[in-house]
């Protein structure tokens, strides 16, 4: 397997019987986890209205694990843009690179990350995808250096270094990416179908820029590791009855795993769990090997980020100490 960074995304998840008071201390305790792995990044996804999903307030939540962490990149991944100001998404990140010098990332992307309901309520009107590469160029800006006469500045956030990504799970995004020369980060974990035809697209059409000489593109897989392939593929049962009940309307608090998933799905949600769900390895410590470097001979990210919805905080940890050792272990073969 080649050698490629390989990174942390996060949700704050909410399990049934916990709070946001517990998921925040859980999101700061993984942060140090994967930092003393050896994991590059660590990011927060922004969703609203979701129960069973915290990080609603992303930049907040990032200041609280880049305060408790020394090393790690913390970030986000994303920011959905539609929701914010340009101008404030510049303040809030270039707080954050001041006060964590050389850490902060962020990721925007144009999803609204809720329903139509929540987005009005957010008090944003997203009319169409021609808003989104205006506010992020918008963005960039704000990050420039002061020019005589501008109007409108970015305090903090002028000047500031805070590399920006382009998310995506369509084709939009991979060519918006190309053509600002920016990083792009590709949702593989939750919407496979468009993977490789995004990255073929970024890598063709990329246009190097002063942020960026030449393309990287990340890619995201789910990560279901335990000490027997019958306990990982147990505890890939949370995130299985999670998309289910999400495409079902019911929206709780993260679900713990179950022995018999057959008897919780249809056939037609069950086949569309697989497709969501196709980038994921699922098993033991030779599993999670031989499977993450599978997808790195296959693909070719230049980084690769990991996810896994588990219910136990421990189970968790240790599903992420199996996959930075698949790593560490495919380096050194």
């Amino acid at each position: 397997m080649q050698t490629i960074p390989f990174s942390l995304l996060d949700l704050a998840p909410v399990c049934e019987g916990s709070t946001p008071t517990q998921a925040f201390a859980n999101a700061l305790d993984l942060a140090r986890h994967a930092e003393v792995l050896g994991y590059k990044r660590y990011w927060l996804a922004e969703h609203h209205n979701m129960p069973g999903i915290a990080s609603a307030a992303t930049s907040i939540l990032i200041g609280h694990v880049a305060a408790g962490t020394s090393r790690i990149r913390v970030g986000a991944g994303g920011v959905m843009l539609p929701n914010h100001a340009p101008l404030q998404v510049a303040e809030q990140f270039g707080t954050l690179a001041a006060l964590y010098p050389g850490r902060i990332d962020l990721g925007m992307g144009r999803a609204p990350g809720t329903d139509q309901a929540t987005a009005k309520a957010l008090r944003r009107y997203y009319d169409n995808a021609d808003a989104f590469p205006r506010d992020v160029q918008e963005v960039l800006h704000y990050f420039e250096p002061v020019q005589p006469g501008q109007a409108v500045q970015a305090v903090p956030g002028s000047g500031q270094d805070v590399p920006v990504w382009i998310l995506g799970s369509s084709l939009f995004g991979a060519r918006l990416a190309a053509a600002l020369g920016l990083p792009y980060a590709f949702a593989s974990h939750f919407a496979p179908a468009a993977m490789d035809e995004a990255l073929a697209l970024y890598h063709r059409d990329f246009r190097p820029s002063a942020r960026l000489r030449t393309p990287y593109a990340m890619l995201a897989l789910n990560v279901f590791g335990a000490d027997t392939r019958a306990e990982a593929r147990r505890l890939a049962t949370t995130q299985q009855q999670s998309f289910v009940r999400l495409r079902r309307g019911e929206l709780g608090l993260v679900p713990p795993p179950i022995d018999d998933i057959e008897a919780f799905w249809t056939p037609a949600e069950k086949s569309m769990v697989a497709e969501a769900l196709a980038c994921s390895v699922v098993g033991d410590a030779s599993d999670l090997r031989e499977g993450i470097a599978d997808f790195v001979e296959r693909h070719r990210p230049d980084e690769l980020m990991l996810t896994g919805n588990i219910f136990d905080h421990a189970a968790r940890r240790h599903s992420f100490a199996l996959a930075s050792q698949a790593f560490i272990d495919t380096r050194l073969a």
